[in-house]
């Protein structure tokens, strides 16, 4: 079993910042992602990224604005967040893969443990 403990979110003003945390413990994981899921609709990538290093991934919403990072002596997977818009209000949540390593997980299915979800609203 994998526990995921996020962390970070709040409401910001429109062009303002937020930091991300998801604090993993348990069983060895692979790949760490972030996904959003706003009101009525899909859970969608933002970023993700591998344990092992090599290029991260971002969803093109959020490239430029959107850093993810992990800090292995920690267990925990960060997403940074500047520039905020009023579209990335959503339910912001964090994902790790426990399954054999891949390169590239942005499908929600690619993923075996999900945490509760910390909400991010951005208001104009």
């Amino acid at each position: 079993q994998v526990q995921l403990v996020e962390s970070g979110g709040g409401l910001v003003q429109a062009g303002g910042s937020l930091r991300l945390s998801c604090a993993a413990s348990g069983r060895t994981t692979y790949n760490m992602g972030w996904f959003r899921q706003a009101p009525g609709k899909e859970r969608d990538i933002v970023a993700a990224i591998r344990w092992s290093g090599g290029s991260a991934y971002y969803a093109d919403s959020v490239k430029g604005r959107f850093t993810i990072s992990g800090d292995n002596a920690k267990n925990t997977v960060y997403l940074q967040m500047e520039s905020l818009k009023p579209e990335d209000t959503a339910v912001y949540y964090c994902a790790a893969r426990q399954r054999r390593p891949i390169d590239l997980a942005i499908r929600p299915s690619s993923y075996d443990y999900w945490g509760q979800g910390t909400p991010v609203t951005v208001s104009s």
